[in-house]
């Protein structure tokens, strides 16, 4: 069993997080975010860490930079049981990420809306799908919650057993990650042929 002791949460869809938000919190969560998450967070009474006090760095170009960032990423990938790897995260000051709940810019829906071309690019996200696909690989030590549909999942887990999960729960919601971020990218790709 893995504890979860802090949250990076950063979504899109906020229907839903709140009843997730509230066991966390009680479990003594730390919630880490960033921008509109953050606020919807501290709306609930919740305390929340923005993002860029960990990175010391704003949300630039127009918000397409904002969790891609070495604090970030290193707390998520960093493996717990390499020495190595807990000393670097202990020198260049990275707090350990334990739960990644992120979800992604609606790409097939602003296709779908018939968007203009710009618009559609835009909804490419990245920092998103790198989030996802960072805590997706470091199963063994971080929960990836992909999308909303995943927040029933963990509440269920966390109401049973705390804020702890099994390898088996991990890598169960790693593959249900890598199904979104595969479903994704087969939209971008087909947009793109067209």
């Amino acid at each position: 069993m893995k504890q979860i002791k802090t949250a990076l949460i950063s979504v899109f869809h906020k229907d839903g997080l709140d009843e997730l938000l509230k066991k966390l919190n009680s479990e003594g969560v730390t919630f880490l975010s960033t921008g509109g998450t953050q606020a919807f967070i501290e709306s609930l009474g919740y305390e929340c860490r923005k993002v860029e006090d960990l990175t010391t760095y704003p949300s630039i170009l127009g918000g397409r930079v904002k969790t891609l960032h070495p604090k970030v990423f290193g707390g998520i990938l960093g493996r717990r049981e390499l020495e190595s790897d807990r000393q670097q995260m202990e020198h260049y000051e990275i707090p350990e990420i334990d739960l990644v709940i992120v979800d992604l810019y609606p790409f097939e829906q602003t296709v779908a809306d018939g968007a203009s071309p710009a618009d559609i690019i835009e909804k490419i996200d990245i920092g998103g799908i790198s989030l996802i696909r960072a805590a997706a690989k470091n199963f063994n030590d971080v929960v990836i919650i992909p999308s909303k549909e995943q927040y029933r999942p963990l509440l269920d887990i966390l109401n049973a057993q705390g804020a702890q999960t099994t390898l088996e729960q991990r890598r169960s919601f790693a593959t249900a990650a890598f199904d979104v971020s595969s479903h994704y990218d087969t939209a971008i790709h087909a947009w793109f042929m067209k």
